[in-house]
């Protein structure tokens, strides 16, 4: 059992203890969660609130690539707009981090060096996870050893959705493990898991094995972020601190990609877990075309115009 959550030593000493506790977490009203999201969703923000919660956005991006396309050049050239999103204003706050295929990583440290933009890197055969575990930490060393600090993994959800729960914990672990000093992620994907009562165990799962993050979605399926479910985890991750005094991070990811919905998530964040979790620290946005939106209402919030299309880089 990992040290971060003692108090739940008993709920993973086996299988059907484990089940037993995932199973005994109060049943998710999905009425009541995708109301409660709506409802956050039509919060008002005025021109000071806006330009507050659009900076904070930008910090929160994890600026992404993962495609089998993907290039060194590309990366170089998404690492620099990482530190600087707009180069003709360099007040403009610099992303969290560059996510990136294991291979990538060394090209994305070499190009961040000196910078304070870290280099996440996915890993454990994203983002099926269909791999055998030597397989999936063999990937994660690799990453680790080509400088990544953060490692976003995804979770069996073959065993997940078979009930294996132990065999997912035990894998989670064995990759925290690995990770060392990074920081580990655990992407559940969400829009496989189809209900909330899942989404709900599976943080929990996450949390328990010792996630530094839970993640809704690699944003490689049809449903990814969404308010509720994201919603639905930043209350785990709430009730988690409360009953063992260590803190999680959430990533939505995945279909986030105009400032509207960047502010309406800061809402849920500021509503639901409150002002801890918004620092990028703790809360961060998987996203590639988020940031470009995020830089043109920035700007016309400073110009009272909007920039030509010419004026963002089309990534």
């Amino acid at each position: 059992m990992p040290t971060s959550a003692p108090a739940f030593s008993d709920a993973t000493a086996s299988d059907s203890a484990l089940r037993r506790f995932l199973h005994g977490l109060p049943g998710v009203d999905t009425v009541g969660l995708e109301a409660r999201a709506a409802s956050l969703g039509t919060r008002s923000i005025k021109t000071t609130a806006k330009a507050y919660a659009i900076d904070l956005a930008i910090s929160m991006i994890d600026l992404t690539t993962l495609e089998g396309a993907d290039t060194p050049g590309k990366v170089r050239a998404l690492a620099a707009k990482a530190v600087h999103p707009d180069p003709t204003d360099r007040t403009t706050p610099r992303t969290a981090a560059v996510c990136v295929y294991p291979d990538m990583a060394a090209t994305a440290v070499a190009a961040l060096a000196g910078s304070e933009v870290k280099v996440a890197s996915v890993a454990t055969a994203f983002p099926a996870g269909r791999a055998a575990l030597d397989v999936k930490l063999a990937d994660v060393r690799d990453a680790v050893a080509a400088g990544a600090d953060e490692i976003d993994m995804v979770i069996d959800r073959g065993a997940f959705l078979s009930g294996h729960y132990l065999k997912v914990y035990e894998e989670i672990t064995a990759v925290k493990a690995e990770c060392g000093s990074a920081r580990l992620k655990v992407i559940f994907e969400t829009g496989e898991l189809s209900t909330y009562d899942n989404i709900r165990r599976a943080s929990w799962l996450g949390m328990l094995a010792g996630a530094d993050f839970i993640k809704t979605s690699t944003g490689k399926v049809a449903t990814n972020a969404t308010p509720a479910n994201t919603l639905l985890m930043l209350e785990a991750v709430r009730d988690f601190r409360e009953q063992t005094g260590v803190q999680v991070g959430v990533k939505p990811a995945g279909g986030i990609r105009t400032t509207k919905d960047a502010i309406k998530f800061l809402v849920l964040v500021n509503e639901t877990a409150g002002e801890d979790w918004l620092d990028n620290h703790w809360f961060r946005f998987g996203a590639s075309s988020l940031l470009n939106d995020l830089l043109m209402q920035r700007q016309k919030l400073s110009t009272g115009r909007y920039s030509g299309p010419d004026y963002v880089t089309v990534d």
